[in-house]
């Protein structure tokens, strides 16, 4: 990566009818550096199977023993590669334009420790 990207972590538990949208919403930001992590955190409704199905390389499926969302979280970032880290629930979307607003006020301001958008 040329700039500095962003690790997304989505855990990932029952969330079969949302997860898909979730991804795609991370798929089509116009800021393009990033991994994609989805932590399954034990699901049985098959959205980690759907999750495979999805063929593009910036994405990562990790398992783990249902251990709950904070666990989750920990894993992602246990397993990220990338400088930054930034969170997404499996039920929830990004507007295109998410992640350069937020890689916009790091660079605006490198000394904050935390980003966030209304």
């Amino acid at each position: 990566m040329s700039t500095p990207g962003f690790s997304v972590v989505i855990p990932l538990y029952n969330k079969y009818e949302e997860i898909e949208r979730s991804i795609c919403s991370v798929l089509n930001q116009s800021f393009e550096s990033f991994e994609l992590i989805v932590i399954n955190d034990g699901s049985t409704d098959g959205g980690d199977q759907l999750v495979e199905q999805i063929d593009d390389h910036r994405i990562r499926l990790v398992h783990q023993a249902n251990a709950g969302v904070s666990a989750a979280r920990n894993h992602g970032i246990r397993e990220a590669q990338s400088p930054f880290i930034a969170f997404l629930d499996a039920d929830d979307i990004w507007k295109p334009g998410f992640l350069a607003t937020i890689y916009d006020l790091i660079k605006r301001y490198p000394q904050a420790g935390a980003y966030g958008t209304a």
